[in-house]
């Protein structure tokens, strides 16, 4: 996992690496870095969203030094990993205010001369960043992971899965409707009211083309299955 984690392109094998039975996500190099800490510390966005969706993962674990992820993603200015872990929910340590090894709002703002115009633009969103997140936790996630385009790709699989419940495709509840729409709506009300609403504007502007032809009907009914509990328990 560290090796994995080490290498920029390597994201595709962690899934793998994580559904082994003996893999330790936490274990410590001998520099005491966890693979975590490497991936936030290189940089490797793609490494860390792939870890910050496995729940054994410790996001907030520190090096032997006591410096925490955040803090050394901050001090780099890796605008991405701070915004996709916000969007993740997981936990997020802001450190101690005044800490040089866990204040990441601080470390943020620390500009030094050998900084180029990028990286003093960088650290100077991700400490503006953390400081709303600071400052109202929820709002700022749900700001992010619409920026991120996530409530975007939620929605997508969420209307594809109403459309063909609504449709009787799964022959939920025996809807008999005449119209498609109503058969939509009625369903769709069971949604927390964001998706509601993202859902309509899905319906309104663009819910054609999203129902898929019989090619892949098999296949987006497999979606509908998997997403079934996600449609009347969430």
């Amino acid at each position: 996992m560290h090796c994995a984690c080490l290498e920029i392109d390597s994201s595709p094998v962690i899934p793998f690496l994580l559904a082994h039975p003996d893999i330790n996500v936490n274990a410590n190099s001998k520099d005491e870095y966890t693979p975590f800490y490497l991936a936030c510390e290189n940089g490797y966005t793609s490494c860390v969203r792939e870890l910050l969706k496995d729940s054994r993962v410790k996001v907030t674990e520190p090096d032997g030094d006591g410096r925490t992820p955040l803090w050394r993603a901050a001090c780099w200015g890796y605008l991405d990993i701070v915004e996709w872990w916000i969007a993740s929910g997981r936990e997020m340590d802001l450190g101690r205010p005044g800490d040089g090894k866990t204040d990441a709002i601080g470390v943020a703002k620390k500009i030094d001369p050998w900084h180029s115009a990028v990286d003093k633009r960088r650290r100077a969103e991700i400490a503006t960043l953390l400081e709303r997140f600071k400052s109202d936790a929820t709002q700022t996630r749900h700001e992010v992971r619409v920026e991120l385009g996530l409530l975007d790709d939620l929605a997508a699989e969420m209307f594809a899965l109403v459309v063909f419940v609504s449709d009787g495709l799964l022959q939920i509840n025996g809807t008999t409707t005449p119209s498609p729409a109503a058969r939509f709506f009625k369903i769709a009300t069971q949604l927390p009211l964001e998706l509601q609403m993202v859902l309509c504007f899905r319906q309104v502007g663009s819910g054609r083309e999203i129902i898929p032809g019989k090619v892949s009907e098999v296949a987006f009914k497999g979606l509908a299955r998997r997403l079934l509990w996600s449609l009347f328990f969430i």
